[in-house]
């Protein structure tokens, strides 16, 4: 789960930019918040991100306790290539992670979540 400042523009990065689909979306007016899941496929199919949007707040600390998270991809270089054309922020552009060899790159949502994309290794 991830607290967002812009539900909006934090769905149109997850969807527009990464591809995901909004699965579904709920307010809670007695709670004042709104919750919405994306992801690459159903939820009963695999892992999806929940998006919390508290109306009171507009912004959020990261801390120091959030890394990134991870997405494995066909190929980072095209990925990233997607992302910058649709509007998206690359933070650390497609190659290979120090003292390995497995192809890396990072992008940044709007709240400055940090997302990895992992290439996909060839056998």
């Amino acid at each position: 789960m991830l607290r967002v400042g812009d539900l909006e523009k934090s769905i149109a990065f997850y969807t527009d930019v990464l591809g995901m689909k909004l699965l579904r979306r709920r307010d809670y007016p007695e709670g004042k918040f709104t919750l919405a899941f994306v992801g690459y496929q159903e939820e009963t199919d695999g892992a999806v991100l929940e998006l919390t949007h508290n109306w009171d707040v507009k912004k959020y600390d990261l801390g120091t306790g959030y890394g990134h998270i991870a997405i494995e991809v066909e190929n980072a270089y095209q990925t990233c290539a997607d992302v910058k054309e649709r509007g998206g922020k690359v933070t650390r552009e497609a190659g290979p992670m120090k003292h390995g060899a497995t192809v890396i790159a990072f992008v940044e949502d709007p709240d400055g979540y940090k997302i990895e994309f992992i290439q996909k290794k060839t056998v």
